[in-house]
């Protein structure tokens, strides 16, 4: 299929970029990476009226370290993410999602920014925003503001963002000290969506008993869900199977909502993230265990 007719604007300044938003409100939507933007286009799930193409806004194609944060700007492409050394040493849980994320060829398009924006409960990249609780940077010509992360991301293909802004910036805060981290995911193949998939986080106090834990899964709810229940029985508590397991009944059980797909069933779902969670937990556990040991 092909789109509907639209104008199609291309800027070099991201002021450039708010005059046109600011004028045409939701008739105009914005081109980053393309990468879901335009098959929508092709099958008329989205008919914009006019595209403003971002591609040539330079300023925000970055990847920094500013008081302890690190700061990716939103046209970055993934692939940028994936192979840069700050972010491996910064943030390991992003560096290890990355690949993850369709094809190589994807990502050389497809921008950071952009997947956050999307917020398709399937993607990997809003799942990891949740989980390291990071901020989104959102601007207008009436001003800029901050959004977290689990407030930018309201539901299915839907953030917190107004017709006349534009997300410019996400800032994560620095990685926990004594932290394991794991991301899991399974699909039919290597780079299709993710049937199911989670991400896990573990602090260990200096007697190696976990602090607190985190977990985050995706593609089985409308939006990525935050397990807090299941992650607040395991601080306190030595990670034991048992303990593992309880966790695991809990987030399965009571705070996921697979709705199944063409690919896999709600049960079946359930099942891989009961699977997927116990093995990123201990995964997260050891890890967090040989930074605590070699601290030492």
């Amino acid at each position: 299929m092909k789109p509907t007719p639209f104008e199609y604007i291309t800027v070099d300044s991201l002021e450039a970029a708010l005059m046109h938003k600011k004028e045409h409100g939701d008739e105009a939507k914005l081109l980053a990476g393309g990468q879901s933007l335009i098959p929508s286009m092709n099958y008329r799930l989205a008919q914009p009226a006019i595209l403003i193409d971002l591609n040539n806004i330079n300023g925000l194609r970055y990847i920094k370290t500013e008081n302890g944060e690190l700061r990716i700007g939103t046209m970055t492409t993934q692939a940028a993410v994936e192979h840069n050394p700050i972010v491996a040493q910064a943030q390991p849980l992003i560096h290890e999602t990355i690949p993850f994320i369709a094809h190589q060829q994807i990502r050389n398009r497809g921008t950071f920014g952009g997947s956050l924006a999307h917020a398709d409960p399937a993607s990997e990249l809003p799942l990891i925003a949740l989980a390291l609780n990071a901020k989104f940077h959102a601007q207008s010509l009436d001003g800029e503001r901050w959004v977290d992360a689990v407030d930018f991301i309201e539901t299915m293909f839907t953030v917190d963002l107004t017709d006349d802004e534009i997300l410019t910036e996400i800032a994560f805060p620095p990685f926990p000290k004594n932290t394991g981290w794991s991301f899991m995911e399974v699909s039919r193949r290597k780079g299709d969506y993710a049937m199911a998939g989670v991400a896990a986080l573990v602090t260990l106090g200096e007697d190696g008993v976990c602090e607190s834990a985190r977990l985050v899964y995706l593609n089985v709810g409308d939006k990525a869900m935050d397990a807090k229940k299941a992650a607040a029985l395991l601080a306190g508590e030595a990670l034991t199977k048992a303990a593992i397991d309880a966790a695991a009944d809990t987030a399965v059980n009571e705070e996921i909502m697979p709705f199944g797909s063409v690919h896999a069933a709600p049960e079946y779902q359930t099942h891989l993230s009961r699977v997927l969670t116990e093995r990123a937990l201990e995964t997260a556990h050891q890890r967090a265990k040989m930074l605590l040991e070699g601290k030492n």
